[in-house]
Protein backbone atom coordinates (compact mmCIF):
# COMPACT_ATOMS: atom_id res chain seq x y z
CA UNK A 1 0.00 0.00 0.00
CA UNK A 2 1.48 3.35 -1.04
CA UNK A 3 1.49 6.53 1.02
CA UNK A 4 -0.95 9.31 0.15
CA UNK A 5 1.38 11.62 -1.74
CA UNK A 6 -1.18 14.43 -1.77
CA UNK A 7 -0.33 14.94 1.91
CA UNK A 8 2.91 16.54 0.74
CA UNK A 9 2.99 20.34 0.30
CA UNK A 10 2.18 21.45 -3.24
CA UNK A 11 1.24 17.95 -4.41
CA UNK A 12 -2.17 17.54 -6.01
CA UNK A 13 -3.66 14.45 -7.66
CA UNK A 14 -2.01 15.09 -11.04
CA UNK A 15 1.43 15.71 -9.50
CA UNK A 16 1.03 12.64 -7.31
CA UNK A 17 0.29 10.59 -10.41
CA UNK A 18 3.44 11.89 -12.11
CA UNK A 19 5.52 11.06 -9.04
CA UNK A 20 4.15 7.51 -8.93
CA UNK A 21 4.84 7.07 -12.66
CA UNK A 22 8.41 8.20 -11.96
CA UNK A 23 8.79 5.52 -9.29
CA UNK A 24 8.30 7.79 -6.26
CA UNK A 25 5.52 5.81 -4.65
CA UNK A 26 6.06 6.61 -0.97
CA UNK A 27 7.37 9.29 1.37
CA UNK A 28 10.69 7.57 2.03
CA UNK A 29 11.52 7.40 -1.68
CA UNK A 30 10.89 11.14 -2.00
CA UNK A 31 12.63 11.99 1.27
CA UNK A 32 15.83 10.32 0.08
CA UNK A 33 15.67 11.74 -3.46
CA UNK A 34 17.64 14.75 -4.67
CA UNK A 35 16.09 17.92 -6.03
CA UNK A 36 17.64 17.16 -9.43
CA UNK A 37 15.97 13.75 -9.56
CA UNK A 38 12.51 15.19 -8.91
CA UNK A 39 13.02 18.07 -11.35
CA UNK A 40 13.52 15.45 -14.09
CA UNK A 41 9.78 14.76 -13.73
CA UNK A 42 7.77 16.98 -16.05
CA UNK A 43 6.03 19.89 -14.34
CA UNK A 44 8.07 19.88 -11.10
CA UNK A 45 10.22 22.94 -10.42
CA UNK A 46 13.25 23.11 -8.15
CA UNK A 47 11.29 25.06 -5.55
CA UNK A 48 8.41 22.56 -5.58
CA UNK A 49 10.84 19.63 -5.42
CA UNK A 50 12.57 21.13 -2.37
CA UNK A 51 9.22 21.51 -0.58
CA UNK A 52 8.21 17.94 -1.39
CA UNK A 53 11.49 16.55 -0.10
CA UNK A 54 11.34 18.54 3.13
CA UNK A 55 7.70 17.55 3.66
CA UNK A 56 8.48 13.88 3.06
CA UNK A 57 11.40 14.04 5.48
CA UNK A 58 9.12 15.48 8.18
CA UNK A 59 6.59 12.69 7.62
CA UNK A 60 9.34 10.05 7.73
CA UNK A 61 10.79 11.52 10.90
CA UNK A 62 14.25 11.69 9.39
CA UNK A 63 16.98 13.45 11.32
CA UNK A 64 19.72 12.87 13.86
CA UNK A 65 19.64 9.72 15.94
CA UNK A 66 21.53 8.93 19.10
CA UNK A 67 24.22 6.30 19.14
CA UNK A 68 21.90 4.12 21.22
CA UNK A 69 19.20 4.36 18.53
CA UNK A 70 21.71 3.26 15.90
CA UNK A 71 22.87 0.40 18.11
CA UNK A 72 19.28 -0.79 18.39
CA UNK A 73 18.87 -0.47 14.62
CA UNK A 74 21.97 -2.61 14.16
CA UNK A 75 20.30 -5.37 16.16
CA UNK A 76 17.99 -5.96 13.19
CA UNK A 77 21.00 -6.85 11.02
CA UNK A 78 20.95 -10.47 9.87
CA UNK A 79 23.62 -12.54 8.14
CA UNK A 80 23.75 -15.11 5.37
CA UNK A 81 26.35 -17.85 5.24
CA UNK A 82 28.68 -17.84 2.24
CA UNK A 83 28.98 -21.63 2.43
CA UNK A 84 32.47 -21.46 3.95
CA UNK A 85 32.69 -21.21 7.74
CA UNK A 86 36.18 -19.72 7.42
CA UNK A 87 34.90 -16.97 5.14
CA UNK A 88 31.90 -16.44 7.43
CA UNK A 89 34.28 -15.99 10.37
CA UNK A 90 36.17 -13.25 8.51
CA UNK A 91 32.82 -11.51 8.02
CA UNK A 92 31.89 -12.01 11.70
CA UNK A 93 29.08 -14.38 10.80
CA UNK A 94 28.43 -14.10 7.06
CA UNK A 95 27.19 -11.63 4.47
CA UNK A 96 25.65 -8.73 6.37
CA UNK A 97 22.35 -6.98 5.70
CA UNK A 98 22.18 -3.16 5.53
CA UNK A 99 25.56 -3.36 3.78
CA UNK A 100 27.23 -3.80 0.40
CA UNK A 101 29.81 -6.57 0.12
CA UNK A 102 32.16 -6.50 -2.87
CA UNK A 103 34.11 -9.45 -4.28
CA UNK A 104 36.71 -8.39 -6.84
CA UNK A 105 39.24 -10.45 -8.72
CA UNK A 106 40.55 -11.77 -12.01
CA UNK A 107 38.35 -13.92 -14.24
CA UNK A 108 37.98 -17.48 -12.98
CA UNK A 109 38.62 -16.62 -9.34
CA UNK A 110 35.12 -17.62 -8.23
CA UNK A 111 33.16 -14.35 -7.93
CA UNK A 112 30.12 -15.65 -9.78
CA UNK A 113 30.26 -18.94 -7.87
CA UNK A 114 30.04 -17.05 -4.57
CA UNK A 115 27.04 -15.14 -5.95
CA UNK A 116 25.27 -18.33 -7.06
CA UNK A 117 25.89 -19.93 -3.68
CA UNK A 118 24.35 -16.94 -1.90
CA UNK A 119 21.11 -17.41 -3.89
CA UNK A 120 21.01 -21.06 -2.85
CA UNK A 121 21.87 -20.44 0.80
CA UNK A 122 19.10 -17.84 1.07
CA UNK A 123 16.57 -20.70 0.74
CA UNK A 124 18.01 -22.60 3.71
CA UNK A 125 17.02 -21.36 7.18
CA UNK A 126 20.15 -23.04 8.56
CA UNK A 127 22.26 -20.52 6.63
CA UNK A 128 20.44 -17.43 7.90
CA UNK A 129 21.55 -15.99 11.23
CA UNK A 130 19.31 -13.40 12.88
CA UNK A 131 18.40 -12.09 16.32
CA UNK A 132 14.84 -13.37 16.60
CA UNK A 133 14.03 -10.68 19.20
CA UNK A 134 14.68 -7.90 16.70
CA UNK A 135 13.80 -9.43 13.33
CA UNK A 136 10.62 -11.38 12.71
CA UNK A 137 10.58 -14.86 11.25
CA UNK A 138 8.24 -13.57 8.53
CA UNK A 139 10.87 -11.10 7.36
CA UNK A 140 13.40 -13.80 6.52
CA UNK A 141 10.96 -16.58 5.68
CA UNK A 142 10.42 -17.15 1.95
CA UNK A 143 13.16 -14.63 1.21
CA UNK A 144 13.87 -13.94 -2.44
CA UNK A 145 16.89 -12.77 -4.42
CA UNK A 146 17.42 -10.43 -7.35
CA UNK A 147 20.33 -11.21 -9.67
CA UNK A 148 21.34 -8.47 -12.10
CA UNK A 149 23.53 -10.23 -14.67
CA UNK A 150 25.70 -7.94 -16.80
CA UNK A 151 28.03 -10.56 -18.30
CA UNK A 152 25.68 -13.46 -19.11
CA UNK A 153 27.18 -15.67 -16.41
CA UNK A 154 24.05 -16.67 -14.46
CA UNK A 155 23.47 -20.39 -14.91
CA UNK A 156 20.26 -21.98 -13.57
CA UNK A 157 21.85 -25.41 -14.04
CA UNK A 158 24.58 -24.43 -11.57
CA UNK A 159 21.97 -23.23 -9.08
CA UNK A 160 20.23 -26.62 -9.26
CA UNK A 161 23.55 -28.45 -8.87
CA UNK A 162 24.48 -26.44 -5.77
CA UNK A 163 21.00 -26.76 -4.29
CA UNK A 164 20.81 -30.54 -4.74
CA UNK A 165 24.21 -30.89 -3.06
CA UNK A 166 22.63 -29.25 0.01
CA UNK A 167 19.39 -31.22 -0.18
CA UNK A 168 17.40 -28.18 -1.33
CA UNK A 169 14.87 -28.18 -4.18
CA UNK A 170 16.69 -26.41 -7.02
CA UNK A 171 13.44 -25.32 -8.66
CA UNK A 172 12.42 -23.59 -5.43
CA UNK A 173 15.66 -21.60 -5.49
CA UNK A 174 15.06 -20.62 -9.12
CA UNK A 175 11.44 -19.68 -8.39
CA UNK A 176 12.66 -17.34 -5.65
CA UNK A 177 15.42 -15.75 -7.74
CA UNK A 178 14.54 -12.90 -10.10
CA UNK A 179 17.14 -12.59 -12.87
CA UNK A 180 17.57 -9.61 -15.20
CA UNK A 181 20.13 -9.46 -18.02
CA UNK A 182 21.57 -5.95 -18.39
CA UNK A 183 23.23 -5.17 -21.72
CA UNK A 184 24.28 -1.62 -20.87
CA UNK A 185 24.72 0.64 -17.86
CA UNK A 186 21.31 2.32 -18.24
CA UNK A 187 19.55 -1.06 -18.10
CA UNK A 188 21.67 -2.06 -15.12
CA UNK A 189 20.74 1.11 -13.22
CA UNK A 190 17.07 0.73 -14.15
CA UNK A 191 16.93 -2.85 -12.87
CA UNK A 192 18.42 -1.75 -9.54
CA UNK A 193 15.75 0.94 -9.24
CA UNK A 194 13.00 -1.58 -10.07
CA UNK A 195 13.97 -3.76 -7.10
CA UNK A 196 12.07 -1.34 -4.88
CA UNK A 197 8.99 -1.82 -7.05
CA UNK A 198 9.22 -5.58 -6.49
CA UNK A 199 9.37 -4.97 -2.74
CA UNK A 200 6.36 -2.65 -2.87
CA UNK A 201 4.47 -5.32 -4.83
CA UNK A 202 4.94 -7.66 -1.88
CA UNK A 203 8.03 -9.62 -2.94
CA UNK A 204 10.25 -10.33 0.06
CA UNK A 205 13.55 -9.33 -1.57
CA UNK A 206 16.39 -9.92 0.90
CA UNK A 207 19.37 -10.38 -1.42
CA UNK A 208 20.40 -8.18 -4.35
CA UNK A 209 23.34 -9.27 -6.51
CA UNK A 210 25.03 -7.30 -9.29
CA UNK A 211 27.40 -9.50 -11.29
CA UNK A 212 29.42 -7.63 -12.30
CA UNK A 213 29.17 -4.02 -11.20
CA UNK A 214 31.51 -2.21 -13.57
CA UNK A 215 31.65 -4.24 -16.80
CA UNK A 216 28.97 -2.23 -18.63
CA UNK A 217 30.38 1.10 -17.43
CA UNK A 218 33.87 0.04 -18.40
CA UNK A 219 32.79 -0.89 -21.93
CA UNK A 220 30.76 2.26 -22.58
CA UNK A 221 32.97 4.94 -21.05
CA UNK A 222 36.44 4.48 -22.49
CA UNK A 223 39.23 7.02 -22.26
CA UNK A 224 40.03 9.60 -19.62
CA UNK A 225 37.69 12.12 -21.24
CA UNK A 226 34.64 10.08 -20.21
CA UNK A 227 35.92 9.07 -16.78
CA UNK A 228 34.05 11.83 -14.94
CA UNK A 229 30.71 10.96 -16.55
CA UNK A 230 31.26 7.28 -15.83
CA UNK A 231 32.04 7.89 -12.18
CA UNK A 232 29.00 10.12 -11.73
CA UNK A 233 26.67 7.42 -13.11
CA UNK A 234 28.42 4.75 -11.07
CA UNK A 235 28.01 6.89 -7.97
CA UNK A 236 24.26 7.20 -8.55
CA UNK A 237 24.03 3.43 -9.07
CA UNK A 238 25.86 2.71 -5.81
CA UNK A 239 23.60 5.20 -4.01
CA UNK A 240 20.52 3.25 -5.14
CA UNK A 241 22.08 -0.02 -3.97
CA UNK A 242 23.00 1.48 -0.60
CA UNK A 243 19.46 2.75 -0.09
CA UNK A 244 18.07 -0.70 -0.89
CA UNK A 245 20.34 -2.30 1.68
CA UNK A 246 19.64 0.28 4.37
CA UNK A 247 15.92 0.94 3.95
CA UNK A 248 14.85 -2.66 3.33
CA UNK A 249 17.34 -4.51 5.55
CA UNK A 250 18.60 -6.62 2.67
CA UNK A 251 22.03 -7.88 1.63
CA UNK A 252 23.62 -6.30 -1.42
CA UNK A 253 26.47 -8.23 -2.98
CA UNK A 254 28.46 -6.98 -5.96
CA UNK A 255 31.23 -8.58 -7.98
CA UNK A 256 33.83 -6.43 -9.65
CA UNK A 257 36.51 -6.60 -12.29
CA UNK A 258 40.10 -5.54 -11.66
CA UNK A 259 42.84 -3.75 -13.53
CA UNK A 260 46.61 -3.93 -13.19
CA UNK A 261 48.47 -1.61 -10.80
CA UNK A 262 51.65 -0.71 -12.70
CA UNK A 263 53.15 1.03 -9.66
CA UNK A 264 52.70 -1.97 -7.33
CA UNK A 265 56.02 -3.68 -6.64
CA UNK A 266 54.82 -5.52 -3.55
CA UNK A 267 51.46 -6.83 -2.33
CA UNK A 268 48.32 -6.95 -4.46
CA UNK A 269 49.12 -6.38 -8.13
CA UNK A 270 45.53 -5.53 -9.14
CA UNK A 271 42.97 -2.96 -8.09
CA UNK A 272 39.18 -3.06 -8.27
CA UNK A 273 37.55 -0.97 -10.99
CA UNK A 274 35.48 2.03 -9.90
CA UNK A 275 38.02 3.99 -7.89
CA UNK A 276 37.00 5.92 -4.79
CA UNK A 277 33.31 5.94 -5.81
CA UNK A 278 33.02 2.19 -5.26
CA UNK A 279 35.60 2.19 -2.47
CA UNK A 280 33.59 4.58 -0.31
CA UNK A 281 30.19 3.04 -1.13
CA UNK A 282 31.06 -0.62 -0.49
CA UNK A 283 30.99 -1.69 3.16
CA UNK A 284 33.13 -4.83 2.92
CA UNK A 285 35.69 -5.29 0.14
CA UNK A 286 37.33 -8.59 -0.79
CA UNK A 287 39.95 -9.63 -3.30
CA UNK A 288 39.55 -13.17 -4.57
CA UNK A 289 42.42 -15.11 -6.08
CA UNK A 290 43.07 -18.66 -7.18
CA UNK A 291 44.97 -21.07 -4.98
CA UNK A 292 46.11 -24.59 -5.72
CA UNK A 293 43.56 -26.81 -7.41
CA UNK A 294 40.02 -25.89 -6.40
CA UNK A 295 41.14 -23.64 -3.53
CA UNK A 296 40.41 -19.93 -3.48
CA UNK A 297 41.72 -17.19 -1.19
CA UNK A 298 39.49 -14.30 -0.14
CA UNK A 299 41.25 -11.33 1.43
CA UNK A 300 39.19 -8.76 3.33
CA UNK A 301 41.07 -5.50 2.91
CA UNK A 302 38.45 -2.86 3.76
CA UNK A 303 35.74 -2.81 6.44
CA UNK A 304 34.42 -0.19 8.88
CA UNK A 305 34.96 -2.42 11.91
CA UNK A 306 36.55 -5.77 10.97
CA UNK A 307 40.31 -6.37 10.74
CA UNK A 308 42.02 -7.33 7.50
CA UNK A 309 42.00 -11.11 7.19
CA UNK A 310 42.15 -13.99 4.73
CA UNK A 311 39.99 -17.07 4.30
CA UNK A 312 40.68 -20.16 2.22
CA UNK A 313 37.77 -22.09 0.77
CA UNK A 314 37.05 -24.54 -2.03
CA UNK A 315 34.85 -24.41 -5.11
CA UNK A 316 33.71 -27.84 -6.28
CA UNK A 317 30.71 -29.24 -8.09
CA UNK A 318 28.90 -29.05 -4.72
CA UNK A 319 29.51 -25.30 -4.45
CA UNK A 320 31.36 -23.17 -1.91
CA UNK A 321 32.64 -24.96 1.17
CA UNK A 322 35.67 -25.30 3.46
Amino acid sequence: MTDNLTDLPGVGPSTAEKLIEGGYIDFMKIATATIGELVDIEGISEKAAAKMIMGARDLCDLGFKSGVDLLNQRKSVWRLSTGSSELDDVLAGGLESQSITEFAGLFGCGKTQVAHQACVNLQSRENIFADEEHISEEEIENAKAVYIDTEGTFRPERIIQMAEAMGIDGNKVLDNTFVARAYNSDMQMLFAEKVEELIKDGENIKLVIVDSLTSTFRNEYTGRGKLSERQQKLGRHMSVLNKLADLHNCIVMITNQVSAKPDAFFGIQEQAIGGNIVGHAATFRFFLRKGKGDKRVAKLYDSPHLPDAEAIFRITEKGIHD
